[in-house]
């Protein structure tokens, strides 16, 4: 057909032909080519970076959270076999310094060894200040960490012996040079006065208070030491003091005593332990501790509060005091682990963190953390019976076999992390119930982290859902009253207004909540909720007084400015609902609706709370979800309006069954990317909530979320820590989150494209 167009106008006179093949049109059609080619990689090259940054940074997290699943593992190092191991008696102790370079080891005999743990060297040997023709009868160490130990004799006297380990650097070479001191003299103390010997021993010393107690057969004793210092000269005076406490019907196997000096644990044969309070000097309570075997060995967690109980067919348990609702309090069983199926013969417990390792009669031994509930390796590390001992930092066992001494490196970076102790109710140390708790740091060395994410990532859905209360309602409303009804010169004038609101920086936002916003709330509650309940009530009263007036006037209205007459209406019910907020608070909460809401409703009130986190986040979210929303609801075709109209429909019903249908899709990515924004919102909630990492959906309780967490501790942990990698995990979890509601909201997205693409 162009041949003959061509043709037909090359025959007519006065026609020129069209050439549409010149160099010019062609070199412009190459071009245009060249741009479309370039723009087409342009764009797919961004799009495929986009996905590769977010690849990225999904594989950063994930490497960095990686190590947090790992479990320990043991690397065996050196064995020897020294000769002077073989001329000393049975061990009843091992320690190692805190440079894992010197070690200590008291035999039956009260000799005292310090030996090199590299090799086994002999660096000195020691015999303690006993009484002649005295024996070590029993031993009794502090809590984890301590340096001091006690040793009971035949006699019924106790010897207290502290072992240091100071450095010196002699010829610029560092030194440990071990040595022994007697804190109370070399003199031993006096527990039973009849001189019988002590079959078990327990004792803790606090800084100014020695407790100590024994047993020899069912008869316990016990004595405390008090020592007092003159502050002018120095000079320390010691007084004694004789606990009278309750007499047993069975004979002791173990004595442990609690650091705060309040509890003293007295285990039978049975596999019961007698529970005496040392403050009131009663019995507590008796509890049996094992159902499947005697107890075999006992010894306290790290901080003392805990109980470690191992029985004859391999089980730990963990126990500790909790106060019932009555005030009482009783010993109760938190979580159980197991080793084998062979006797526990000893518990060693960390000295920096509420783990714990365990070996068992056949060498087998066991690492685990109480905290995390979490056991993370058993290893047959000996044949047969052996006493072991871990450095302060857990990072050296050395253990004693059959006249060997071996050690093991360990490797055991992150053991407080499990799925339970990040998502579940944990029971922790003091509590008088399992809980969801976050709480990194503290200021005692015996704290034990609690790492729960559950009440950040509550924390983050609360804060997303009452922004979303405000915000979602007003911005689609907005977008469809902008896009549909209003004239459009004022949409001309309202829309740029409300999008520049988002240029609005959110820590200024956060800024404005937490200083002014939050004290006017709490001053001004009965007002700001009168404002909620009559904003909406005074606007739909005011459209329908506005149909009832007559058509003369109503005309005299251009269509598309009578939300121009809502002005004076808001302005006067803000006025009013502020202005009656003090008489509300007079006449229906006796002047102080905080206080009412604490003592009558029993809703606890915090300044900064959800209320003002959901005001202050809602305006920040409010312009993303009406500038995407009223796009969308402005680009349906005019035709599809105009054609439902011609055919009878109201304005109202082709709203309804037409419009948002159409712009369904568009409307649903604003809210999509409204909650994407209210999830991820950082300033805001960091400076307008409180941070207080509670699960409490009242409106009036604070909260602390993912990101604003993130933000706040991420400086202050230590590169490579269970906090550091935690704090990632949390990151982790946030992209995560929002990388799937994305996705989900794509594939609804375009189901809802599809299913009224035909309208």
């Amino acid at each position: 057909m162009t041949n003959l167009a061509n043709e037909h106008m090359e025959h007519r006179p006065g026609v020129s032909r069209l050439d549409f093949n010149t160099p010019a049109l062609q070199r412009k059609r190459r071009i245009r080519m060249l741009r479309d080619h370039l723009a087409r990689w342009y764009i797919s090259v961004g799009g495929l970076a986009v996905l590769g940054a977010i690849t990225l940074i999904f594989f950063y997290l994930g490497q960095v959270v990686l190590p947090l699943l790992q479990g320990a593992s043991l690397e065996r190092q050196q064995e020897e076999t020294p000769a002077w191991l073989a001329q000393t008696g049975k061990p009843l102790m091992l320690f190692v310094e805190e440079q894992n370079q010197v070690a200590m080891r008291l035999d039956e005999r009260g000799q005292v060894q310090f030996f090199r743990v590299k090799d086994g060297t002999l660096l000195s040997s020691e015999s303690l200040p006993l009484p002649e023709g005295v024996t070590v009868t029993a031993l009794a160490r502090d809590v984890p960490g301590s340096h001091q130990l006690a040793l009971g004799l035949s006699n019924g006297q106790v010897l207290v012996v502290q072992h240091d380990y100071p450095i010196s650097w002699p010829g610029g070479q560092k030194t440990v040079e071990p040595r022994l001191s007697w804190p109370f003299g070399q003199v031993p103390l006096t527990l039973d006065t009849q001189g019988r010997a002590l079959d078990r021993l327990a004792f803790t010393f606090d800084e100014d208070t020695l407790l100590l107690a024994g047993s020899t057969g069912v008869e316990l004793h016990a004595m405390t030491l008090s020592i007092t210092r003159n502050m002018m000269t120095g000079e320390a005076s010691q007084e004694q003091d004789v606990l009278q406490l309750p007499q047993l019907a069975g004979p002791v196997t173990r004595l442990l005593v609690d650091p705060r000096q309040r509890w003293l644990y007295a285990f039978d044969g049975e596999g019961s332990v007698n529970v005496i309070d040392l403050q009131r000097r009663l019995l507590n309570g008796h509890y049996r501790m094992s159902d499947s075997g005697s107890v075999t060995t006992a010894s306290l967690l790290l901080g003392g509060t805990s109980l470690l109980v191992g029985d004859a067919a391999g089980n730990i348990s963990q126990w500790f005091m909790v106060k019932a609702p009555d005030g009482s309090a009783a010993l109760r069983l938190i979580r159980s682990f197991v080793l084998a199926d062979s006797p526990v013969i000893q518990i060693i417990p960390e000295q920096r963190r509420k783990g714990f390792m365990a070996l068992d009669a056949t060498g087998h031994l066991g690492i685990f953390h109480a905290t995390a509930h979490r056991t993370l390796r058993v290893e047959a590390v000996a044949e047969g019976r052996a006493m072991a001992a871990l450095s302060p930092r857990a990072d050296l066992l050395l253990l004693e076999s059959n006249g060997q001494l071996q050690t093991f490196a360990v490797d055991n970076p992150h053991p407080e992390v499990s799925w339970s102790a990040l998502w579940g109710k944990v029971w922790y140390e003091n509590y008088d119930h399992p809980d969801y708790v976050w709480q990194s740091t503290s200021a005692t060395t015996d704290f034990e982290p609690k790492l729960s994410l559950a009440p950040l990532a509550f924390g983050t859905l609360k804060a997303a859902f009452y922004a979303m209360l405000l915000a979602a309602p007003l911005a689609i409303c907005a977008a469809i009253y902008t896009a549909y009804f209003m004239a459009p010169a004022m949409r001309r004038k309202v829309k740029p207004i409300i999008e520049l609101m988002e240029a609005l920086p959110t820590v200024i936002l956060g800024f404005f909540a937490g200083l002014f916003l939050a004290p006017y709330v709490e001053s001004n509650l009965p007002g700001i909720f009168s404002l909620l309940l009559l904003m909406p009530v005074s606007v739909l009263l005011a459209g329908w007084l506005w149909t009832r007036l007559p058509e003369n006037l109503r005309l005299r209205v251009p269509d598309g400015w009578e939300s121009a007459l809502l002005m004076p209406v808001v302005v006067l019910v803000v006025f009013v609902s502020l202005g009656i907020s003090g008489h509300l608070e007079n006449w229906f909460f006796g002047g102080d609706m905080r206080l009412w809401l604490t003592r009558e409703m029993g809703i606890p009130f915090d300044q900064r709370n959800a209320l003002v986190v959901g005001l202050a986040m809602g305006f920040a979210v409010i312009p993303n979800i009406f500038s995407i929303a009223e796009d969308a609801i402005f680009s349906v075709p005019k035709s599809l309006t105009l054609g439902s109209l011609a055919l009878g429909a109201t304005p109202w019903q082709t709203l309804s069954r037409v419009v948002i249908l159409t712009a369904s899709p568009g409307i649903f990515s604003a809210l999509m990317i409204g909650m994407g924004r209210a999830v991820g919102e950082t300033m805001i909630v960091l400076m307008a909530t409180g941070n207080t990492p509670i699960m409490d959906m009242n409106i009036f309780e604070g909260l602390r979320t993912l990101a604003a967490n993130v933000a706040v501790e991420m400086p202050e942990s230590e590169v490579g820590s269970t906090h550091y990698r935690v704090l990632f995990l949390s990151a982790l979890v946030l992209l995560t989150f929002t990388f799937v509601m994305n996705t989900l909201a794509e594939l609804i997205r375009q189901r809802l494209r599809g299913k009224y693409a035909s309208l």
